[in-house]
């Protein structure tokens, strides 16, 4: 039977007793003949009644024929009838049932007796509960939970190396400490958000065959002082109680930031935990056969103490996945989905760079339901790539109105970046350019880079600035105008400039030199200011450094407009007939195999007409022999 159930029906128990004892010690007024108060009246003026007893409105007496009560109303001649008629009269106040005095005196301590008995019996049946604020929340992983193993994780193959070593450790310790090997405390899994580190976890859980507790950094950190340390406390003594096991704690950065920061002080509770943290991984007790596994995002805040070996001995890195990483992620999130014969997993890997694992898994999630969306049986590479287009580019807004004079102003602006994109060496290829608002842009174009690519030379991002800087060129030469479309690429673009000054080393002027220390919160994790470590020579030098790299690639970028000036407009009208061109149609605009007709715009259309009717007006009397003499 539930608990719950089981002391509701208890309390229903002792209520219904409680009534019935108060009911049983109620006064009664036994052998009295009850009365109306007409009677008793008659019974007065007759002078059958000897004696009576007031208490409130009750009236209790003795006649010739013996007690009596009646209940009187409030009637202020009564007292007078009374004694005119010789009655004893008797006054009691109202009086309650000594039972009754001696219940309402125990009710209180009745109520804490039945608390306590609620409280204690919770804390027995659950575990103590009602006191539990220091104990671990950590969750314990069972065979019953979906089972994820190293066959569905992908893309990493170092990880998952190092990984592996950790379920070897595990399963056969003395094949590595026979030589006087020491089982690695702790590991740090460091990447960024979406490469699988808490996937990885999860392997390790499904592959090791040891107790697996996982828990957050968050859920150490509570409202009540020394909650976070006791927890620390608790779920390394659950560890050793299940040794050998393994302790998963995704986040590890909400509770192992670099202490002293200044915020909190020496007593901050964050640092208690982590104070508790670092004795529990490598303290003067020995946690045999507990290996911690963590993860993280910002290695850079986390405390120097926690990262030293002895506590986490291997910082395993998960990276991005590169080309082959991301056709192996496409093949897993494939196996339960039903997808066309002829899909090339290699085409969809080559066109989505810098992709994590969880962009990977949403793509195909977003592949699957637009298929459905279709009525299709099966997903095909259409619903990837417009599923890719989505992930990256954002959503079609096709409800949004757009003038006819914004669509031209935003085809000149795409096909400025197009064309100098296509004209300048060494940058990446233009997979898709569109004049159709996506997410937050009027118009997108999208390059891929066709290799992986881990640095990259100055000239790449001279050609990057100048490829920004095409749109404002574009509508600068063919409309003679200037819109804030821009200004997203000129801040990039400005960006870029000045991280090639200050970080890079790529001026000529100032030097293979650094400038600028970034001043970083720990607690607050981002980059708030940046300190100035240089003078004010120097700040004119590096303002005029970065306004010399941004112009002259838009100096470049123009002479490339004007060079090609023919192409720019077949591109914006092919762009204005069909607003989304692919990489085969820019390659046959850019060969010069197609030529598209221009899409006058209304406002063109009406300068035109009145242009005309304007000529019509100035000829008609030169042509015209007869007005002249009349």
């Amino acid at each position: 039977m539930n608990p719950f159930y089981k002391n509701l029906a208890l309390w229903l128990v002792i209520s219904l007793m409680m009534v019935m004892l108060f009911q049983m010690f109620k006064h009664p007024d036994r052998g009295k003949v009850n009365i109306s108060y007409s009677d008793f009246l008659n019974m007065v003026d007759n002078g059958g009644v000897n004696q009576v007893t007031i208490q409130g409105e009750n009236i209790t007496g003795m006649s010739g024929q013996g007690p009596f009560k009646t209940y009187a109303p409030k009637d202020p001649e009564l007292i007078s009838l009374l004694r005119s008629k010789g009655v004893a009269i008797t006054a009691k106040p109202m009086e309650e049932s000594p039972w009754f005095q001696v219940f309402l005196s125990w009710v209180p301590m009745l109520l804490l007796i039945g608390v306590w008995i609620f409280f204690m019996r919770q804390m027995q049946a659950g575990g103590g509960k009602a006191l539990s604020f220091g104990k671990s929340r950590a969750r314990l992983m069972s065979d019953a939970q979906d089972k994820v193993t190293f066959e569905d994780v992908a893309g990493i193959d170092e990880a998952k190396e190092e990984l592996g070593e950790i379920v070897d450790f595990l399963s056969d310790p003395k094949k590595f400490t026979r030589l006087g090997g020491r089982i690695p405390k702790g590991v740090l899994l460091v990447g960024s958000p979406g490469t699988g580190k808490t996937l990885l976890a999860r392997a390790i859980a499904g592959e090791a065959g040891v107790p697996f507790f996982t828990i957050s950094g968050s859920d150490f950190v509570e409202m009540f002082v020394g909650v976070g340390a006791s927890r620390v406390r608790d779920l390394f003594n659950q560890g050793k109680k299940n040794a050998p096991c393994i302790i998963f704690i995704d986040e590890i950065d909400a509770v192992g930031r670099h202490r002293g920061a200044g915020l909190g002080g020496g007593h901050d509770e964050r640092e208690q935990t982590l104070n508790q943290l670092l004795v529990e991984m490598d303290g003067f007790e020995s946690n045999e056969g507990v290996i911690l596994i963590s993860a993280t995002n910002r290695p850079d805040v986390l405390d120097p103490a926690l990262l030293r070996p002895g506590r986490f001995d291997r910082q395993v890195v998960v990276p991005v996945p590169d080309l082959k990483g991301r056709e192996g992620i496409l093949k897993v999130h494939l196996r339960k989905k039903l997808v066309a014969e002829n899909l090339d997993t290699s085409v969809l890997a080559r066109g989505t760079p810098g992709f994590t694992g969880a962009d990977i898994e949403n793509m195909v999630n977003e592949a699957a339901l637009m298929a459905a969306r279709r009525g299709k049986e099966k997903i095909e590479l259409e619903d990837f790539e417009d599923a890719k287009d989505k992930v990256l580019m954002g959503t079609e807004r096709k409800s949004m109105i757009i003038s006819e004079e914004e669509k031209k102003i935003t085809a000149y602006h795409e096909s400025g970046h197009t064309l100098v994109a296509r004209l300048l060496p060494d940058t990446d290829p233009i997979h898709k350019v569109t004049i159709i608002p996506r997410g937050r842009a009027l118009g997108l174009t999208q390059q891929l880079p066709m290799n992986e690519k881990h640095t990259y030379p100055k000239e790449h991002l001279l050609n990057n600035i100048a490829i920004l800087m095409g749109g404002r060129a574009a509508e600068k030469i063919v409309l003679d105008t200037e819109t804030t479309g821009a200004g997203n690429d000129i801040e990039r673009a400005s960006e870029m400039a000045r991280k090639m000054v200050c970080d890079f080393g790529m001026s000529e002027e100032l030097g293979p030199l650094s400038f600028g220390k970034k001043d970083e919160q720990i607690f607050l994790g981002r980059e708030l200011s940046q300190h100035r470590d240089y003078g004010e020579d120097t700040a004119k030098k590096i303002d005029k450094e970065v306004r010399r790299i941004v112009m002259e690639a838009y100096d470049k970028t123009c002479g490339l407009i004007n060079d090609n000036l023919d192409t720019m407009h077949n591109m914006a009208y092919a762009l204005l007939e069909k607003e989304t061109l692919n990489g085969r149609d820019i390659d046959e605009i850019m060969a010069g195999d197609k030529k598209w007709e221009r899409k006058d715009t209304p406002s063109e259309r009406k300068v035109e007409t009145e242009e005309m009717s304007t000529d019509a007006s100035t000829e008609s009397p030169t042509d015209d022999p007869t007005d002249d003499q009349g």
